[in-house]
C-alpha cells in the first residue's frame, strides 16, 4: 500500500522560496509518476508539477513554470518541490500524489495521496 507523508510547508514571505518534501513507501515506485497538487480556499484542486520516476522527466502548470522544480532522490524514496519567488497565490495545501499514469489536471483519479501541507505567502 502506497503511503505519502509530506513536510516542509509553512508561513514565507512573497518572493521567498520553501521545499516540499514527500516521503514515499509501502511500494517499488519506479513505475509511478510522482507529483503535487494544491487546494486553495473555496478553489478546486489544482495540478501543480509531476515527474516521472523512472526516467526523471518532469513537467509543470504554466503558473509555476519557472520557479518550481520538482525532483526526485531515489536513495531516500523522496519527492521534493523546490518553490522559489513565491506568490500569494501560491498559498494552498499542497498534496503529493502518486499513480501510475501521467498526471494532470484531473485529479479524481489520482490512485494515493498525502495528508497534505499548508503553504502560506504573505504579500
Amino acid at each position: 500500500q502506497v503511503q505519502l507523508v509530506e513536510s516542509g510547508g509553512g508561513l514565507v514571505r512573497a518572493g521567498g522560496s520553501l521545499r516540499l518534501s514527500c516521503a514515499t513507501s509501502g511500494s517499488t515506485f519506479g513505475s509511478y509518476v510522482m507529483g503535487w497538487f494544491r487546494q486553495a480556499p473555496g478553489k478546486d484542486s489544482e495540478f501543480v508539477a509531476a515527474i516521472r520516476w523512472s526516467n526523471n522527466n518532469a513537467y509543470y502548470a504554466d503558473s509555476v513554470k519557472g520557479r518550481f522544480t520538482i525532483s526526485r532522490d531515489s536513495a531516500k524514496n523522496t519527492v521534493y518541490l523546490q518553490m522559489n519567488s513565491l506568490k500569494p497565490e501560491d498559498t494552498a495545501v499542497y498534496y503529493c500524489a502518486a499513480d501510475l499514469h501521467e498526471l494532470g489536471p484531473d485529479s479524481t483519479r489520482v490512485a494515493s495521496w498525502g495528508q497534505g501541507t499548508q503553504v502560506t505567502v504573505s504579500s
